[in-house]
Order: C-alpha cells, then structure tokens, then sequence
C-alpha cells in the first residue's frame, strides 16, 4: 500500500510540475523580412548557416554577401568586389552605370567552395568569382564578354555544369568543369519559348536547383492585366521537355505589387521556405519570406490559402537582431561594410586616420552636379520609418562646394550646406528645383532626414546644437524609378562646383528605425 501511496504522490506532483510549467513563446517576425533594398537574392544553406548574394548595380565594393542563421536576421561578411575597372564608365569618367552595374547574382557550394556568377549590363560581361571563405576576399575565376542575363549556376551530379538564363526566352547552357567558358560540344539549348509557350511579357529572374532526381526553374512572369506571379517550372531531364505551375500569385497588402523573384531554400530540420523580393516603391526591392510546402513534386509557397503571411513564426528560434544600417562614430580605421560608395570611389578623397573619429571628405574633381560625384557615402533606408542624423564640421569647405544629407536616388531630395563667396547657406533641394534657403554662420552643422515609406515622403532638419530642430523646405517626395534601379539612401556627400581641395569632417552618423 505505502509503494501505491507513493507512486500516486509523485504521479500528482508530475501533473502539477507539469500544469504549472509555461509554454515557450516563439518568436515571431513581420514581413517583409527585410524592410530594405535588397534585390535579386540567391540564398544557399551551408550546414547551420545561411548565405545571400544582392544586387548593388553601381554602388562599390558591390555584390554584397550576407549571412544569417535564422533567414530573418542577416549580417554583411564581404562583398564579391572593391571595385569594376573594366570600363572608364565606373570612375564617372565619360558617363555612368547607374543602374548598369551588378545585376542579379547567383550562389553556389560545391565541394568546398562558395561561386558567385552574376553580369554587368555595360560592359556586356560575365563574371565568376570564388573563395573557401565567404567572410574573406573572393577571387574572380572566370569573364565572358557577353551577358547570361539572369543567369543561375548548377553543378550536376555527374559533374556537369550549367547556366540557366534570359529573358522572354529561357536557354541552358553547358559549361566547362572548371567554369572557364562555355563547354564547346556541351548542351545548349531554348528549354522555354517565352511567348510560343504560352508565357508572353516579361520572363526571368532564373533560379535553377535539383531537388529528388528533378530539375526545378523559379521564373517571374507578369501576365497581361495581373501582377508579377512566381511560376515553376520543372523536368526529369536538365534539357527539358519542362512543364509549368504558378506557386504564388500575392500582393500580399501592398495592392497591385506582386511578391516574386526568388528562390527556396531548407532548414536542417528538413523544413522548406520561399525568399521572394517585392516592389515597394521608394524604399526600394524588399525580400518577404514564407512558408514552402511540397505537394506532388511541386514546391507551393505561401500559407494553405496561396497568400504570404504578414506575421509568421521565424524559421528557427533563438538568434537576436543584426542591424543592416547602423549608426556609425567613425572612430575605427576601417570603414564598416554597411558603407558604399558611388561608382568606384577614389581612394585619395577620404580619410578615416586624417583625423581620427572622424569622416573626411574631400573634394577632388569639379562637377555641376551630385550625380558626377564619385565619394558619396551611402546606407540604405528602412521601412516604415526611419531617420539619419549627421554631425558636420564645416569649417574647411570653400567656394562652390555643397556637402550634407540626402535621400539619394535618381531624384534626390538633399538639406546641403553650399559655400558661396566666403559665406554659408543651407539648401533644401527637391529633385533639381532649390525649395528653401537660410544663411549660416557657424562652423559646425547638425542635418536630420526622416523618412516615412508609408506615405513615400521625407522631410529634412537643422540644429546648431542637436536639441532644437527646424525643418527646411517642403516634405519631399521620395520615388523608386529604374534610371538607378535603386530605393533611396541615406548620402553623405561633398563635391565641387568651382575648385577642388576643400573638405567636410563628418563626426557621425546616427540612425533610427521606427514603425
């Protein structure tokens, strides 16, 4: 009786061990997973971690490389490139490449080593980068004088490898084994017709992937009168013949905007999910994350309803935030990798050792506007809100020159201190058109942009000591358009318009998110 007695006790005292113990809370995120400009994402998983390639077009070092461990907060370890010499068009010598630089980029593991394919519009080039460290300095492999637009790489079971490419039409093309140029008598063949297929206006953004002895090709499609929709399509062989599925056709709550272009990606608990990126006007391409199910060999995105979920349990619990924009002192010899430049920057026009703590940026070139200078020190934006302030010692600027804060984009609105003579004004610009203007008569500016991409506006502030703000000039309208194929970006500029040698000591740069 006693041992009944005392297994009843302990039985009691396990249920309530049992009632009173809490349930884990799981944390959850909101989409877009990433409220910023970060487009044509490739994600690959190596073991416990998680790689993404971007699109930077112009901005330098470019290519940007990111990790995470939960697909929700992601770091920047390097970028592919410091800078692109192939072309003059790169240093703002004799035009541009806004817009034109890095497109879509492709990334790949395969035994040991990380690849980055991707292509620049002008030149007309490809290129292969590779590295055994993605956190460290990748070395360019391969360059073909012509553009595999779109272009995903596959290394194949048997050892072959193949690009899958274009726009309209989709076309495979077989590679060398070490990925030096097109294999001569390798495959090389139309696999999607585009519009004979049944699949007129725009068809790309190629993801290509192996998954259970088949092939599976992620293509954007806009059909005539809907929004951009993700389709798959899929074979038993590499070269087709492939049939289609539309995986997902959502806006989710931004009407008319279509979530599309990407790729899946699993866990290590054999879970699946969907990266897609979707137009979200001035902030720019914003990645949105969802749930991947498999149903007959097809790979459905979004919840049982066909829609992206606007708040979903993150993919892997445990991991806290990593900021993409970042507040910055200055105070360190090595400019952090949040950081870009316009085009290729001259190297001989800034300065983080001149004067310790502090920023410099030098005028080198004279120019008539913001958009030949090459040293504009850039972050992204984020969504819904958020906010940059600069410090500014002014004191070393001479005539002509124009140095503040922007919303940069290929129609800034900038709060800019211009010297005229041998005195100062602060400008308030909207696009090209001057909206405000006070004289200044200090030495040392504190400018403020706030950003609202609820309402795609921003408005820009002053102060001589950091508590009293006053706004300058009109609210201005930020737009995404493709000249810069850009969202807008918090810019830290100073150019020339009369003589070169005068510089800015920029102290910090302070940054905010809010909803």
């Amino acid at each position: 009786m006693k041992n009944i007695i005392l297994v009843l006790a302990l039985f009691i005292s396990a249920l309530a061990g049992c009632k009173n113990t809490p349930s884990v809370k799981k944390d959850k995120f909101t989409n877009p997973v990433i409220y910023a400009d970060v487009p044509d994402m490739d994600i690959i998983r190596v073991g416990s971690d998680y790689y993404m390639v971007s699109t930077t077009m112009h901005l330098m070092p470019g290519a940007p490389i990111m990790r995470s461990k939960d697909l929700v907060n992601w770091e920047i370890v390097s970028y592919l490139f410091d800078e692109i010499k192939d072309s003059p068009l790169y240093d703002l010598e004799g035009g541009n490449v806004y817009g034109q630089g890095q497109w879509a980029s492709s990334l790949r593991y395969h035994n040991g080593k990380f690849y980055v394919l991707f292509a620049t519009n002008r030149p007309q080039r490809t290129y292969i980068y590779e590295t055994e460290d993605p956190t460290g300095k990748w070395k360019k492999i391969s360059e073909f004088d012509r553009t595999f637009h779109d272009a995903s790489l596959l290394f194949d079971d048997d050892g072959k490898v193949y690009l899958a490419y274009g726009s309209g039409q989709i076309r495979i093309t077989e590679l060398k084994s070490d990925l030096s140029d097109v294999k001569p008598d390798g495959l090389d063949v139309v696999v999607i017709k585009g519009k004979e297929d049944g699949f007129p206006n725009l068809l790309e953004g190629t993801h290509l992937c192996k998954y259970n002895d088949k092939y599976y090709m992620f293509l954007i499609w806009w059909p005539q009168g809907g929004i951009r929709t993700q389709l798959c399509f899929r074979s038993d062989q590499i070269g087709g013949p492939y049939e289609s599925k539309v995986i997902l056709s959502d806006f989710m709550d931004r009407l008319g905007a279509g979530v599309a272009q990407g790729c899946i990606v699993d866990t290590e608990d054999g879970d699946w999910y969907g990266f897609l990126f979707q137009d979200r006007g001035a902030v720019g391409r914003v990645p949105v994350l969802m749930p991947c199910r498999w149903e007959d060999g097809w790979p459905i995105l979004g919840n049982e309803e066909g829609k992206v979920p606007k708040v979903m349990e993150k993919p892997i619990q445990g991991f806290n935030a990593t900021p993409l924009v970042i507040s910055d002192n200055f105070d360190t010899d090595k400019l952090a990798l949040n950081w870009q430049w316009n085009h290729n920057p001259d190297n001989n026009l800034w300065s983080l050792s001149e004067r310790p703590g502090y920023m410099r940026l030098k005028t080198g070139k004279v120019v008539e506007t913001i958009f030949e200078t090459r040293n504009i020190l850039s972050q992204r934006t984020e969504g819904p809100k958020c906010s940059g302030i600069i410090s500014m010692d002014i004191s070393n600027m001479k005539d002509g020159d124009i140095a503040g804060l922007g919303a940069y984009c290929a129609e800034p609105g900038l709060i800019s201190v211009a010297m005229e003579g041998n005195k100062k004004y602060l400008v308030m610009t909207d696009r090209d058109q001057e909206k405000a203007r006070v004289d200044l008569s200090v030495d040392k500016i504190y400018l403020r942009m706030d950003c609202d991409f609820n309402t795609d506006n921003a408005k820009f502030f002053y102060s001589v000591d950091k508590e009293n703000w006053i706004q300058l000039g009109t609210e201005f309208h930020m737009i995404y358009n493709l000249k810069h194929f850009m969202g807008n970006r918090f810019a830290i500029y100073n150019y020339a318009t009369k003589a070169a040698g005068g510089y800015v000591d920029v102290d910090y740069f302070e940054y905010a998110k809010s909803e």
